[in-house]
């Protein structure tokens, strides 16, 4: 959505499709960092907590038996606040934003695969609600379609085994916490008995009544294939003070997953006609997890680069400048991400 808003004020044509209908769910913590927040200010999104946003000052850090408070700091770059929005509705927002500049919305639209031509991404096909096949030609096609990636996945261009891999789970609860001002990262989960359990957690404040609480586990250990998530859930929140309500009796809906594909783990960036962005292009923060920042900010760079690129005469001038996006990619996040490898590893 934020790759169709900044491509749309351009005055280009442009199609967003969704495989489901908003509002829909979508699995994550809801926390918003001031990296996300800044985000969400360029593209003119009300946060207003009458708009149903719930400001957050800092971080708290738990582990090791000690608990840090760190306020995000006031920089002239960022924002000195975060947010909390459930995906529910959020994703939902900036599809209205993009429809609002101009991108044309379909929703209830699944893409199966890219359309080739001469080695070449022309466009898509796709189904409707119907089952009908569809097909959608353009000179350039973006894919924002997270970590399954299908459509880079259709062109054979699959995940790097020496990226970091994630996998997080979380639920709802009602819970007088709801109204916490900070987001609460857990660096280790220990169990009823002390036992030290395998991940990280968290515990966010929506605002509403509820706390969006998950934990998450990396590839890199070896409980990765042989965890049981919701018994591990189950343990995590049994070791919780009983009045914070993590639990069954108060538990708002059942426990959902998704994958976090780290550290550019889905490469070239770009390829014949193709961009990948977001989740798709493995733009998540191995440091803590963080998606939704990195899939507005390579978003929007991917549309200053296709804009750029679009105003060219089809052929070399214009794959020229779309190259610039894998350059840009790199060039942003390429070092941080390398570190973060490392992080992971350790």
């Amino acid at each position: 959505s934020a790759t169709a808003q900044a491509l749309a004020q351009t005055g280009l044509d442009v199609l967003l499709l969704e495989k489901t209908a908003f509002p829909r769910e979508k699995v994550c913590g809801d926390g918003l960092t001031p990296r996300a927040v800044k985000s969400l200010i360029d593209m003119g999104i009300d946060i207003s907590e009458s708009n149903g946003f719930i400001r957050n000052r800092g971080l708290r850090i738990i582990g090791g038996e000690h608990t840090l408070e760190l306020d995000w700091p006031d920089l002239a770059s960022y924002p000195p606040y975060g947010l909390v929005r459930p995906r529910l509705d959020f994703d939902e927002l900036l599809a209205r934003a993009a429809q609002k500049a101009g991108a044309q919305l379909h929703e209830q639209t699944t893409v199966t695969g890219a359309i080739t031509e001469h080695g070449r991404v022309v466009g898509v096909t796709a189904r409707d609600a119907d089952k009908r096949e569809l097909t959608f030609r353009a000179p350039l096609t973006i894919a924002c379609d997270g970590s399954s990636a299908r459509l880079a996945l259709s062109l054979g261009i699959t995940k790097r085994d020496d990226r970091p891999m994630g996998v997080a789970v979380r639920r709802y609860y009602t819970s007088p916490r709801h109204d916490d001002d900070m987001l609460e990262s857990w660096l280790e989960l220990r169990a009823p008995n002390g036992d030290l359990l395998p991940g990280y957690g968290w515990v966010f404040g929506v605002g509403d009544g509820t706390s969006n609480v998950g934990l998450g586990i990396l590839n890199t250990t070896k409980a990765w294939q042989d965890t049981d998530y919701k018994k591990l859930m189950a343990r995590w929140t049994a070791s919780m003070p009983a009045e914070w309500q993590f639990d069954d009796e108060h538990a708002t809906g059942p426990i959902r997953g998704g994958a976090l594909p780290m550290a550019f783990n889905r490469q070239p960036h770009y390829r014949a006609g193709l961009m990948l962005v977001g989740d798709a292009a493995g733009a998540v923060n191995p440091f803590n997890g963080e998606g939704i920042a990195y899939a507005m900010e390579s978003g929007r760079m991917a549309a200053e680069v296709a804009a750029q690129a679009l105003s060219r005469a089809d052929g070399p001038a214009r794959e020229r400048a779309l190259q610039a996006y894998p350059d840009a990619m790199k060039a942003r996040y390429g070092g941080y991400f390398t570190l973060g490898k490392t992080f992971v590893s350790l």
